[in-house]
């Protein structure tokens, strides 16, 4: 018997058929052939039932319809199992988190920052082995050499590191495998690419050098190493890889993103435009969006600039810098309340921070009890994490600081310093984790205010204004000294200016505070009473405290202040030259190779260009 939709061969007594699993049906005989000699004769044609063969069909189709339907049910069935198998098992772990936290044994927020560092190196070990998955094949087939055997172990043992979400044993595979075949281009590019995503920019550019000298015209090859010589400042040789990727890959964002972001760096203007324009083009992301309209800006393209700036704050509303200079923009313009809402908006985006990172060290001179000495061990780690900061490396540097926290746990001045570094690059959570540990430990009065000062500015970067008034409010029943007043004070008194509420209570903490605080500290009671001054409209008194700070010590927050409140009194002209100075220190803060590392860095939008640029190869 045959089955009439595969038509394998079947056994007389089976129903279905073994090859597709279809019923098996019989519709008619198959004559014999006429034996030799016989005359053939044409049999009457038998009558044909086209409506008998449409019911058969259907009769098929049904069939096949009942027992998909039967699969999808015991499927659904299997998915509700494990559904309440995870709800089971995730009440288990929240029934163990909460007897660990009752017996002191654990804390809430080191299970959930371990929980979702967890979490993220899950993911990121499933984003590599999902590239790697994709690029093996291609990898195993550009070998080259009599130890093909060892080289695709060496593949396989990298993707099951990668299944066991173990990253650095499967780099330790890939790097084997490298040394059996330093010329295997994906090979080279995919190191490449994992390390300059690690931060090891100059370990990335010796493999992206590698690929270019097998593949001069690869695509990631040129882009990535024309960044890398451009942060190391060697801009030629990066216009010329990256001129290159222009050239061979006219429609790619990435190419025309990075060389208009080069061009922009050194203040070749016209060039960056005409790249950026065509970046934006392609795809406009809201990095490129903000450089080709600064770039516009500093041309005297004020109109061209509004456009682009508007665009970067409708993709990313939370673009700070993008208001900012919006605001310059409007400026220009004569546009005084668009401008002064521009520089609100960027103001809410961007808390001030009372600058600390210094204060542990003016802390170890004025104290009469000397602050704890970190042990040797710890400090090395901090050496090495500082380094990574000044690199740009910031998640190497929290591990760094980690490291040195093991070595000595309980010492107040080193979690002080790893507080003010996580405060610093905005990890809100972990600030206020380590701030709390380090008011556990009861250190002395000057280390206390000063947690208590970070701990505040880090519950004020997420809006919760009030537990961080109570917070100043317990340092300033508990502290002896005018330095903890001055703190306590300064920090409730602009709290409370930012909430506009009692805002005559703010006024009377800001003067308290500037009664109070040493002469290295005026600067910001200054800055508060010139803020709650702007909250209260009382224009000219903020003008001239703000002004009195800013001359003490220069920040972005006090001039972007003080900017706002002389646009608020009407001084357009004075407004704009104190705002500019502002975007001037926070450009120092920011630069176009960290834009561009940033952008370049984003995974996800990386690996579209990357697939576009393969498309096009």
């Amino acid at each position: 018997m045959y089955c009439q939709v595969c038509g394998a061969q079947n056994s007389d007594e089976l129903d279905y058929c073994f090859r597709c699993d279809q019923k098996l049906m019989v519709l008619s005989g198959v004559p014999s052939p006429p034996a030799e000699g016989d005359s053939f004769e044409e049999a009457p044609e038998e009558g044909f039932s086209l409506d008998e063969h449409l019911l058969e069909r259907i009769s098929i189709l049904e069939e096949a319809v009942k027992r998909t339907a039967d699969t999808v049910r015991q499927l659904l069935t299997t998915l509700h199992k494990q559904e309440r198998s995870i709800l089971i098992n995730q009440s288990g772990l929240a029934t163990l988190r909460e007897i660990l936290e009752d017996r002191r044994l654990i804390a809430r927020e080191e299970w959930s920052e371990l929980w979702q560092s967890k979490v993220d190196y899950q993911m990121l070990a499933l984003e590599k082995r999902e590239r790697f998955v994709g690029l093996r094949d291609r990898i195993s087939a550009l070998h080259k050499g009599n130890r093909r055997t060892l080289f695709n172990k060496l593949l396989e043992d990298a993707e099951y590191a990668l299944y066991g979400f173990d990253i650095e044993g499967a780099l330790q595979a890939l790097e084997a495998a490298h040394r059996l075949d330093r010329d295997n281009y994906e090979l080279n590019y995919f190191l490449g690419e994992t390390y300059f995503n690690e931060g090891q920019a100059g370990v990335a550019l010796s493999y992206f050098r590698r690929v270019l000298e097998t593949k001069p015209d690869h695509y990631e090859g040129l882009v990535y190493s024309g960044v890398i010589h451009h942060e190391q400042g060697e801009s030629e040789r990066a216009i010329e890889q990256l001129q290159r990727a222009v050239a061979l890959f006219p429609d790619a964002f990435l190419p025309h993103f990075s060389l208009g972001a080069v061009y922009a760096g050194q203040g070749n203007l016209s060039r960056a435009v005409v790249l950026l324009e065509k970046a934006v083009e392609i795809d406009p992301v809201p990095q490129a969006l903000f450089l080709l309209g600064s770039s516009l800006y500093e041309m005297g393209k004020v109109t061209g600039a509004i456009g682009y700036l508007q665009q970067v704050v409708r993709h990313d509303p939370a673009y700070e810098e993008a208001y900012h200079l919006l605001g310059l923009a409007y400026l220009d313009r004569h546009w005084n309340r668009k401008a002064l809402d521009a520089f609100r908006q960027a103001q809410r985006l961007n808390p001030t921070k009372m600058r600390y990172q210094d204060l542990v060290r003016y802390l170890s001179g004025q104290s009469d009890r000397p602050l704890p000495e970190i042990s040797a061990e710890a400090q090395t780690w901090i050496r090495e994490a500082e380094e990574e900061l000044i690199e740009g490396r910031s998640g190497r540097a929290v591990s760094l600081y980690r490291r040195a926290i093991d070595k000595d746990p309980d010492n107040p001045t080193l979690l002080m310093s790893y507080a003010l570094i996580c405060l610093q690059l905005d990890r809100a959570q972990e600030t206020e984790k380590v701030a709390r540990r380090i008011l556990d430990l009861e250190p002395g009065e000057m280390l206390k205010a000063t947690a208590c000062a970070t701990l505040i500015e880090a519950l004020r970067s997420e809006g919760r204004y009030k537990e961080g008034n109570r917070i100043g409010q317990r340092l300033l029943d508990e502290g002896t000294s005018n330095f903890s007043r001055t703190i306590a004070y300064y920090e409730m008194a602009y709290n409370m200016a930012e909430m506009e509420e009692d805002l005559d209570k703010a006024l009377e903490f800001a003067q308290r505070s500037l009664e109070l605080a040493p002469e290295e500290l005026r600067q910001f009671p200054l800055a508060a009473l010139g803020w709650v001054h702007y909250k209260r409209k009382e224009f000219d008194q903020a003008i001239d405290f703000l002004d009195r700070s800013s001359r003490l010590e220069s920040s972005v927050t006090t001039l972007t202040h003080l900017g706002m409140a002389l646009l608020a009194s009407g001084s357009e002209e004075r407004a704009r030259k104190v705002l500019a100075e502002a975007r001037s220190l926070e450009g120092a803060e920011t630069s176009v190779e960290q834009r561009m590392m940033e952008c370049l860095k984003t995974s996800t939008r990386l690996l579209d260009r990357v697939q576009q640029g393969r498309a096009k190869k």
